[in-house]
């Protein structure tokens, strides 16, 4: 990289911020005689599946950066120069724990992995109607746009929107509730079950002992193993939608991790577990879980799989 790219320069986080409301003491009023106690019969009857209220509104923050610094980067040096209160969530910061997924400009993808040069872009500054209300482009457009997004196209590199993992509810400013994913993926029973008998010593202890596998058969699994449950397909799932009526691709993929393991032999019970109306049945197969998989796994060849599994039965 030559030094000219490594100069520093500016960019503008364009950050969708939200506080939430204190929730009221519900206990101390009479409810409606009139409310169902079962809840609402389309899901998500649960507190924590309502959606959030709060304050929300979009913050801006120009900061001096290098091209090859992260967003995670970036809103570090905000939270600690500039605003304590930005909330975001990271650990690791290597793309290896997926607890720092969000949207940048509409796609979900992990803070740490999504560098400045990649995501930043210039608005477009839209050139003003005529008379009739058609808008003029090519090179005889009088380009006198917003004046904003003209002063981000000459000066810096240009804007990054940050928003929450789409899908979840959302918890204050980045950070999303992703406890709806992980209990769907616990409802599948995300372990090796395998019916092995232990070898004991002549003292009668327990030996150590291993279930072999072939490399074909380890092939067949290995690449499912990488998933972190960053929720990344979930967030770019059309159907999702925090899982009160699908399951969703996260959940999905740890059942195939052990359904293709010659080592599990609780595979019809997995399955079965799978073989419900928000379960392999409610996948549409838009594959757009595929597409930004920080982890490289092509999730929607692997959904296809799974249903074919569950079909061939």
């Amino acid at each position: 990289m030559s030094g000219m790219d490594d100069a520093p320069t500016t960019v503008t986080l364009r950050v969708n911020r939200f506080t939430p409301r204190p929730e009221r003491d519900r206990g101390s009023r009479g409810g409606s005689p009139f409310a169902k106690k079962g809840g609402s019969p389309f899901g998500g009857g649960a507190s924590r599946n309502r959606r959030p209220r709060g304050k929300q509104w979009t913050q801006d923050y120009t900061l001096s950066v290098r091209p090859q610094d992260t967003v995670l980067d970036c809103l570090l040096t905000i939270k600690r120069t500039i605003d304590p209160t930005l909330a975001f969530r990271y650990s690791c910061g290597h793309g290896m724990c997926g607890s720092d997924a969000v949207s940048i400009n509409g796609t979900p993808t992990l803070l740490c992995t999504a560098t400045v040069a990649q995501w930043a872009r210039h608005p477009n500054p839209l050139s003003p109607t005529d008379d009739e209300g058609f808008r003029h482009t090519g090179d005889g457009a009088d380009n006198k746009g917003d004046p904003e997004a003209s002063d981000m196209q000459t000066d810096g590199l240009g804007l990054i929107e940050l928003a929450p993992l789409p899908g979840f509810p959302v918890q204050r400013d980045l950070i999303s509730d992703i406890d709806p994913m992980l209990d769907q993926i616990r409802k599948l029973k995300p372990y090796l079950q395998a019916d092995g008998v232990l070898a004991t010593t002549s003292e009668g202890k327990a030996d150590v002992f291993e279930y072999l596998q072939n490399p074909q058969q380890l092939a067949k699994y290995e690449m499912l193993t990488n998933c972190i449950a960053c929720g990344v397909c979930e967030g770019s799932c059309p159907v999702f939608a925090g899982g009160d009526a699908f399951i969703g691709p996260a959940a999905l993929i740890a059942a195939s991790r052990f359904v293709n393991d010659s080592r599990d032999t609780a595979t019809a019970a997995r399955l079965d577990a799978i073989d419900t109306q928000d379960g392999v049945a409610a996948c549409q197969s838009v594959r757009a879980c595929s597409r930004q998989c920080p982890r490289g796994i092509d999730v929607g060849e692997e959904m296809w799989q799974i249903v074919a599994k569950v079909k061939e039965r």
